[in-house]
């Protein structure tokens, strides 16, 4: 191992240890130092065996946060890991940080929410408030009964 080696495998456990990250993003990271592909792979492996790189580690606390954090749907989630480069069978595991009761008792709070703020013909609101929800990663199916179901509470 020569210096250099030991030098990017310190930043990139530095860079790994201060959120998770996935390897697509340190691999860009080294890739920034001017690694050579031998280095880059190296230090990649160094970092996965010291477990500072866990892709399904990254995944559960992805999904995980965004949810609960900034109230993504799975579907925004999904696009967002598939962006990083997380391998699908490893968004599936993240998505199931999600729980399901949760997951619609969050999306009831956002239209409600958004419902307050709008004004307007019933219609035009409900199209609104799907238009929101989906810019937001929910399922439109999900939302769509959820509508239902608060209108006819609401009767």
């Amino acid at each position: 191992m020569t210096d250099r080696q030991k030098y990017a495998l310190l930043k990139a456990a530095s860079f790994c240890a201060y959120q998770e990250r996935t390897v697509k993003e340190t691999r860009q990271r080294l890739n920034d130092w001017e690694l050579s592909e031998e280095e880059i792979v190296w230090v990649l492996e160094e970092l996965k065996a010291q477990n500072y790189l866990n892709e399904e580690r990254f995944a559960r606390a992805f999904a995980g946060g965004k949810f609960r954090v900034k109230k993504w749907g799975r579907l925004k989630i999904r696009q967002e890991m598939k962006l990083k480069g997380v391998p699908n069978d490893l968004i599936q595991k993240g998505l199931t940080e999600i729980d399901g009761d949760d997951y619609e008792a969050v999306l009831r709070d956002l239209l409600e929410k958004k419902a307050r703020s709008l004004r307007g013909e019933p219609t035009a609101v409900k199209q609104k408030l799907v238009r929101f929800a989906l810019s937001r990663g929910f399922e439109s199916d999900i939302v769509w009964d959820l509508l239902k179901s608060i209108a006819s509470e609401e009767d």
